[in-house]
């Protein structure tokens, strides 16, 4: 992937603001902490990785609050597993 700017990012934020732009990274790199997933693949610091994730438009001011909340519904690949299993 190419390399990732502010400018992208404040571009996907929208009011050129770069106080908003690190509200909105603040809040979902404690989203990540707390074991929240990457929405983008790639392999870099997190803090990268959600500057990726605001420029690929994926982490906005509207949604970041509902994304624990919809990676809650998910089933993980160890729940999937027994989800397959019948019931007795």
């Amino acid at each position: 992937m190419a390399r990732i700017t502010v400018e992208d990012c404040l571009h996907k934020v929208g009011d050129g603001n770069r106080f908003n732009l690190i509200h909105l990274a603040v809040k979902r790199i404690k989203q990540h902490r707390q074991g929240e997933p990457y929405l983008i693949e790639a392999k870099n610091k997190e803090v990268v990785m959600t500057l990726r994730e605001i420029a690929a438009g994926e982490v906005t001011f509207e949604n970041v609050e509902d994304l624990p909340e919809l990676s809650e519904g998910e089933p993980i690949e160890g729940d999937r597993q027994a989800e397959d299993e019948p019931t007795s």
